[in-house]
């Protein structure tokens, strides 16, 4: 027999569970979370160094992943490819103007006080080469993050100073800016006048 009330309670119960079911079902699925910024990791080979010489009146040491490229009057540019950075090496020589050139290259460093959060001056000095001179570590955004000078204090004055093509955001780029800095403070420390 034809019980009306009856089908339709068992019609209820079966769209009921068929509810429940896909409810339940779709609620056993993980909470999503959003993955937390992060930054590419970098990694870059040991750096082995190599004697520069040339006609001008000092040398130095190099990484040998570098390529090295002579510009007017004893300038040069150190390129980093893969790390899209460059150092730039200035020569000058003393002219009775000493105070002139460390008073320029004072000035640059601190040109770069606005987007730093922080400027390290770490004094070199090795009387036996007659090198004396300073190095800048600049913390945070600032365009360039590691600079120095060198001089004998008579004749002879080198500026160095890198600068990376790509936005100077300091956490990004932290590892090549490392790298670089450990091969211009060898540069500094092996710079040798002839």
């Amino acid at each position: 027999m034809f019980n009306l009330d009856r089908d339709i309670k068992r019609y209820f119960a079966i769209i009921l569970l068929v509810f429940m079911g896909l409810f339940l079902f779709s609620s056993c699925k993980e909470d999503v979370f959003p993955k937390p910024a992060s930054y590419l990791r970098l990694d870059y080979p040991v750096a082995n160094y190599a004697n520069f010489e040339n006609e001008c009146p000092f040398t130095f040491e190099m990484n040998s992943e570098a390529i090295i490229k002579g510009e007017k009057d004893c300038g040069f540019t150190i390129t980093y490819p893969k790390m899209k950075a460059t150092i730039y090496l200035t020569y000058k020589p003393v002219n009775n103007n000493i105070n002139t050139l460390l008073r320029d290259a004072q000035k640059l460093t601190y040109e770069h006080v606005i987007k730093a959060d922080d400027i390290l001056e770490q004094p070199y000095l090795n009387p036996s080469k007659k090198v004396y001179g300073m190095f800048y570590q600049v913390d945070g955004n600032a365009a360039t993050n590691s600079q120095f000078y060198v001089t004998d204090s008579t004749k002879h004055f080198v500026t160095g100073s890198v600068y990376f093509y790509a936005k100077p955001n300091f956490d990004s780029i932290m590892p090549a800016v490392s790298y670089i800095k450990n091969d211009m403070q060898r540069l500094m420390e092996t710079l040798k006048w002839k």
